[in-house]
């Protein structure tokens, strides 16, 4: 090309319009080389008969030459005048997919692409060649080279130009590349030749003179030549990586699935939980406005009747005063007659009238009513909040915990410290063995020490025994009487710990059967967040941190049930369940704690029954073992 600059038309040196490639790599305007060779089918560009001649290398061409616009030269032209596409977000750019690779311009090393862009490309279909720009539309050959002066690529035929003039042989000859603009740098369109270890980007010269100056830059064979040799080591990671999130993906698919299903599993069990309630509740309201209408229609039809009796004997002395009127003054007969009439009539309403009634036993209707208006709508605030974890802040909670401590018998087996010696409740362990009769048939036994719950049902033998809705299992045996202790190893999930009365029907719905939702259990509950304590349908939540080993401290004797976080030989008291003493007369009465309160009224009837350890494994995975009573905390399981 002349000295007007790269992308200039000799001819008319102005900026290429519709450029097009002649075969030996120049570019000219289009409706130039149309006005230059007006009979090209026929003569020269002279017109003097000979071949026609690219007029700048005057290089011959044969007659019938069809001039083909070079698409990806008039995309640089117009990314390079701010009207095509927009500049690309980083300098580095490699050779489009599926193109022969450059080994003298590697592609630059993968960075993050824009949000826009899909994240994995589809590669350019490998048996599709990269085709020659200078061919006739419709019949050109495979490209042998893409020359990243002319910005075009040349079949062996269309390339001798660049192998016989002088003037064309400085020209950069690579393999055939799709895209040629995505081996040149997007702001100075010049071919990238370099690579800066600094920024990790492919480079120009002018680039690399400017912004990347002081930068470590190598050329960029060197720079493929390092990456290649560490291509093995990414391409394994990657497919490590690949594999973990397979993995990964597919368990987040299985909780997925557990998800949608315990949703609508809980959402069928709400509504028709709020269906029975409503059905309760206008049962009530029909028996209220039933006992308005039988009290209205009781002490209506009394005053009515009233009523009537009173008009009829006004009516009587009304007649009878008005016959004794018109009785002649000389009729004395008559007169004693209608006077004897009157004072019959007289007679028969001596005495007082009926008065109103003191009191409408119906009108006391709206106040249960209001009342049970009332009662709702605070026990729907405070399970709506309970629901929510706002139940009560950590100064209640600690509060709380105080309180239990002060409560609990000073004469009691159990140590009431904050922190005690493990091997002082050692004296009173019990071995629990796991009873598989009752497990639930989502719950897969280890031994007699490990439970897990699982998504497929096992197949356990009929029992009466078993748990039918309730992911529960429990221990073998029956408490009576003394102290036991026992630890429990928390390895994953939601699980809760307790006590069950052995009388417990197995058959229990799900709202009732689970431990601490009813009068006959008591438990500890981990919830992945916070423990908490369950009785009778109430929870209370505690101010301590997870604990995987808890230890379970059951004093029969003194009815109470302890639980502990066991650390380095040491337990610290997370709750201790048992109904609080009378208050001595004129101590000051402390604020009303439902969950006491719960305790005071029901929790020593829970020891009127033989007792059993007791667990539940809320969510799907979650697992417990049974930990052995030693010296250490030391798990025997591996924790993943």
């Amino acid at each position: 090309m002349d000295g007007s600059g790269p992308f200039s038309c000799p001819i008319c040196l102005e900026s290429l319009r519709e450029p097009v490639t002649l075969p030996c790599g120049h570019n000219f305007c289009l409706a130039c080389l149309v006005a230059l060779w007006p009979h090209r089918s026929a003569g020269s560009t002279g017109g003097s008969g000979g071949p026609a001649r690219c007029p700048l290398c005057q290089e011959p061409f044969p007659d019938g030459l069809q001039l083909r616009k070079n698409h990806t030269l008039s995309e640089l032209l117009q990314l390079r005048q701010g009207s095509g596409p927009g500049p690309m977000s980083t300098p580095a750019s490699g050779p489009a997919r599926g193109a022969t690779p450059e080994p003298s311009a590697p592609s630059a090393p993968p960075t993050a692409p824009e949000p826009s862009a899909p994240c994995a490309p589809e590669p350019w279909p490998a048996e599709e060649p990269v085709r020659c720009d200078a061919c006739p539309e419709g019949a050109a050959l495979p490209a042998e080279f893409s020359c990243l002066s002319c910005l075009a690529s040349f079949c062996s035929a269309h390339l001798a130009p660049h192998e016989r003039s002088p003037a064309l042989r400085g020209h950069r000859l690579v393999p055939p590349l799709r895209r040629l603009e995505e081996s040149l740098c997007p702001r100075h369109l010049r071919p990238l030749e370099h690579y800066c270890r600094v920024e990790r980007v492919c480079l120009c010269e002018a680039c690399a003179a400017q912004e990347h100056r002081g930068h470590e830059l190598v050329p960029l064979e060197q720079e493929r030549a390092l990456q290649e040799a560490e291509q093995s080591k990414v391409l394994s990671a990657v497919d490590d990586r690949m594999d973990e999130l397979g993995a990964s993906i597919a368990q987040t698919r299985r909780t997925v699935a557990l998800i949608k299903s315990a949703a609508l599993a809980e959402r069928e069990r709400v509504s028709q939980m709020f269906a029975e309630a409503t059905a309760t509740l206008q049962s009530f309201q029909t028996e209220v406005l039933g006992f308005i209408e039988e009290g209205e229609a009781t002490m209506l039809g009394r005053s009515q009747g009233d009523l009537r009796r009173q008009e009829e004997q006004r009516s009587r002395l009304s007649r009878a005063r008005h016959n004794l009127s018109q009785v002649p003054e000389a009729d004395s007969v008559s007169f004693l007659q209608e006077l004897l009439a009157l004072r019959l009539a007289l007679e028969e309403g001596c005495g007082p009238g009926p008065g109103p009634p003191r009191e409408l036993n119906f009108t006391k209707s709206s106040q249960v009513v209001r009342t049970l208006r009332d009662i709702l709508v605070s026990a729907c605030a405070s399970q709506w909040e309970q629901l929510r974890g706002l139940g009560s802040d950590e100064e209640e909670l600690q509060k709380h915990g105080s309180e239990d401590v002060e409560s609990q018998d000073p004469d009691s087996t159990s140590l009431v410290e904050s922190e005690a010696p493990r091997d002082y409740f050692l004296k009173f362990a019990y071995i629990v063995d796991l009873d598989s009769d009752t497990a639930d048939k989502f719950l897969q036994l280890f031994g007699t020490k490990g439970v897990k719950r699982v998504l497929c049902p096992i197949n356990y033998p009929e029992s009466p025994t078993r748990f039918t809705h309730c992911e529960q299992v429990l221990g073998e045996g029956a408490l009576d009487r003394g102290t036991y202790y026992w630890e429990v190893e928390i390895i994953e999930g939601w699980v809760s710990v307790g006590v069950m009365a052995e009388g417990f029907s197995p058959q229990e719905p799900y709202d009732r059967g689970r431990l601490g939702r009813n009068a006959l259990s008591c438990c500890l509950q981990w919830n992945g967040r916070v423990f908490s304590v369950w009785f009778c349908g109430l929870e209370a939540p505690l101010p301590h941190a997870f604990s995987p080993t808890v230890g379970v401290c059951l004093e029969y004797a003194d009815h109470a049930l302890a639980f502990y976080a066991v650390r380095d030989g040491k337990l610290s008291l997370l709750r201790r369940l048992k109904a609080s003493r009378p208050r001595r007369s004129g101590a000051l009465a402390s604020p009303t704690d439902p969950f006491q309160s719960r305790l005071d009224s029901h929790f020593s009837g829970l020891f009127n029954h033989r007792l059993k350890p007791a667990f539940f494994l809320e969510s799907v995975d979650a697992h417990l073992q049974i930990g052995p009573l030693k010296k250490s905390c030391i798990s025997v399981l591996k924790r993943r």
